[in-house]
């Protein structure tokens, strides 16, 4: 089961396992009593986050993660993202946000091969790739039931008008070799392939 908690700028999903749930992804700094109140409305307790995950390390994704983190959840690092983790530090300091650093040596590292072993754990069927057009940090979630999460992979549907982007070609030639149904963006609706 996906639920969307939209709170901010960046769509946050959970995904409920059947013995663990997964957020995917997290809004800016600052804006957990917002997420509070999404994931309240949504029927999503703090003890059903047992993981996060983000798509990638901007600001935009990640900035709840160090929170998440102090109140009990784990957090799933891919390891092609590892040298990411604190690439937004700089910028939430900047912009004098609240911001609680993300202490990777408590983070559960894995890779993409061992993904889904890892998920399965959780009761999730799915896989995580690593999808770099958009950040060299950047993965994909795709599920087995035909749920996939791109973060801010451009969409499918503008493939033809970034034919010379090679990178991204070969990003969605992977993730469409999954079969996905829906993709689930961070900024815009999710898209249902046909």
């Amino acid at each position: 089961m996906v639920q969307k908690l939209r709170y901010g700028n960046t769509n946050a999903f959970f995904i409920k396992g059947e013995t663990g749930g997964l957020l995917v992804d997290t809004d800016y700094a600052g804006t957990l009593p917002a997420f509070f109140k999404a994931a309240k409305r949504a029927g999503v307790g703090m003890n059903d986050i047992s993981y996060v995950l983000a798509t990638h390390y901007h600001p935009d994704h990640m900035g709840l993660i160090g929170d998440l983190m102090k109140l009990g959840v784990k957090l799933l690092l891919i390891d092609v993202q590892k040298s990411a983790v604190h690439f937004s530090d700089g910028i939430f300091a900047r912009d004098q946000l609240p911001f609680v650093p993300i202490d990777e040596a408590a983070a559960t590292v894995i890779s993409c091969e061992e993904s889904r072993a890892f998920l399965r754990g959780l009761g999730i069927a799915g896989e995580v790739i690593h999808t770099p057009s958009h950040s060299s940090d950047s993965i994909t979630l795709v599920l087995d039931d035909g749920d996939c999460f791109a973060g801010d992979l451009e969409p499918f549907e503008y493939l033809e008008a970034y034919k010379e982007n090679a990178a991204l070609q070969s990003d969605w030639e992977r993730v469409l070799s999954f079969c996905p149904k829906r993709v689930y963006y961070a900024h815009i609706p999710e898209k249902v392939i046909e």
